[in-house]
């Protein structure tokens, strides 16, 4: 099985908006856009449970979590994200959150952050971080901010064709998904976005604030093996 798919045959073209990654051509166009027990005892008893707690842990599945949440929303509007989780075990889970904006409400049952920005919220919160317990095990997304803006908002819509090569020249049959990586800087790219179905080959990234961004994409296999960065196209979002 081999590595990554071919990157050698990408261009760029920012005036017709399409560049490739590892043989995917990216198109870019904007739109408007959690009794006393002796010592002898005590040591028993604690070492026993340290066993159990082991053997449990051992055998305990940690859960699973994902979701891209939103990353602006205009002032007076209202925000939504509901990760989505499950457990390998079936076990009961829990949500957490750290850095709650001050304007929004959290769902420890389901993950959900909701609540409706008003014109006193404008600003960016920072290090929001969704978490998700088993009572054993727990995971968390990757740390995002929202931005809540006085501006309209835009997006970009994104489309691309699959690879069909790996880098040796043969023939990829294990392409698994792919990864959008975008910015405000020119090779620095703060926001992701992963797509764990190959036959996508569009995706909308709205609640974009106006301005220049930079898109890059890479290609993962089945191993999760993934591929360099595409060269860089570059969009301006502008609002209505």
């Amino acid at each position: 099985m081999n590595s990554v798919t071919d990157t050698s045959e990408f261009l760029i073209n920012i005036n017709t908006t399409r560049f490739a990654a590892l043989l995917v051509c990216l198109s870019i166009t904007s739109a408007c856009l959690t009794p006393e027990i002796p010592p002898d005892a005590a040591v028993a008893v604690e070492t026993g449970a340290v066993a159990a707690r082991a053997s449990n842990n051992a055998a305990n599945a940690a859960p699973v979590i994902a979701g891209s949440p939103g990353a602006a929303v205009l002032a007076g509007d209202n925000y939504a994200f509901t990760p989505s989780a499950n457990d390998p075990d079936g076990d009961t889970l829990v949500f957490t959150i750290a850095n709650k904006p001050r304007w929004a409400k959290f769902d420890s049952k389901t993950g959900r952050l909701s609540g409706q920005t008003l014109l006193g919220d404008v600003g960016t919160y920072d290090k929001i971080r969704i978490s998700v317990s088993d009572g054993n095990a727990s995971r968390s997304l990757p740390e995002f901010s929202i931005t809540v803006s006085q501006v309209a908002l835009g997006s970009m819509s994104l489309s691309w064709t699959a690879p069909t090569q790996n880098t040796d020249g043969s023939v990829l049959t294990d392409l698994a998904g792919y990864k959008l990586y975008y910015g405000k800087s020119a090779g620095r790219y703060n926001k992701s976005i992963r797509i764990d179905n190959p036959s996508v080959t569009s995706y909308l990234i709205d609640n974009l604030l106006p301005g220049t961004y930079y898109v890059v994409a890479t290609s993962f296999n089945a191993l999760g093996i993934e591929s360099a960065f595409s060269n860089e196209a570059i969009k301006t979002v502008t609002s209505n």
